[in-house]
């Protein structure tokens, strides 16, 4: 736990700022163990572009000077493995909202990948609700909790690959190879809705950031850190 760049595998259920804390909390009993108290620096810790608590996957973690570099990373292109889960809808997005049975109807699988080739390069997104993006200051899923109205301006973002891996109904599985600032949640919908059935993103792996590999990230465990 000495270099100042970390590749952790994130497991599902924790939240980018968990294993920033754990880390910190790992880094702070490090010293005490030495008789040391660490430096103000020396307990810097941060991350350089954040995970979804259901997903799993690359998260790159920042120590001491490092963290000065997070825009950097940020805008680094990556690669996601999802689940989309056709037929349903959910009020976040991912499993950990409400979700609704909308539709039974089956598509092709010609459907499918043609569906897939539509969302290829650039495209427009709405963002959704349920994320960390700011509205006049305020994240907006702090403002979705409190039952507020939340207008998410569109932005265009960049899909450059979207693989199928395989199609078995009612899961969907892809490979998408995306630029900054593209929610896969919202691409799961937006795909789900093309079709006429809707959808929810159910399962999402961050593989790559970059040339950064989740084949090269330590899992908590390695670190001895634990929830």
């Amino acid at each position: 736990m000495n270099d100042d760049i970390l590749l952790i595998d994130k497991p599902a259920g924790w939240t980018s700022f968990d294993v920033v804390a754990k880390i910190r909390s790992g880094i702070r009993a490090e010293y005490r163990n030495k008789g040391e108290k660490p430096t103000k620096k020396q307990l810097r810790v941060g991350h350089a572009g954040t995970l979804d608590p259901f997903a799993t996957g690359l998260l790159i973690i920042l120590k001491g000077d490092a963290c000065k570099k997070a825009g950097e990373f940020l805008k680094l292109d990556k690669v996601y493995e999802a689940t989309i889960r056709l037929g349903q809808t959910s009020t976040t997005g991912d499993p950990e909202g409400d979700v609704s049975d909308v539709s039974d109807r089956v598509p092709t699988l010609s459907e499918i990948e043609a569906t897939l080739a539509k969302f290829k390069g650039e495209i427009t997104q709405r963002p959704p609700i349920y994320s960390a993006i700011k509205i006049n200051g305020e994240r907006a899923y702090k403002l979705a909790r409190k039952g507020e109205e939340v207008i998410m301006p569109t932005r265009q973002v960049m899909i450059f690959s979207l693989e199928l891996i395989d199609y078995s109904y009612p899961e969907l599985k892809i490979r998408a190879h995306v630029g900054s600032g593209t929610y896969i949640r919202t691409l799961a919908e937006d795909i789900g809705s093309e079709l006429g059935v809707s959808a929810y993103c159910s399962e999402l792996r961050r593989t790559l950031i970059e040339n950064w590999s989740v084949k090269d990230a330590l899992t908590m465990a390695d670190l001895g850190l634990s929830k």
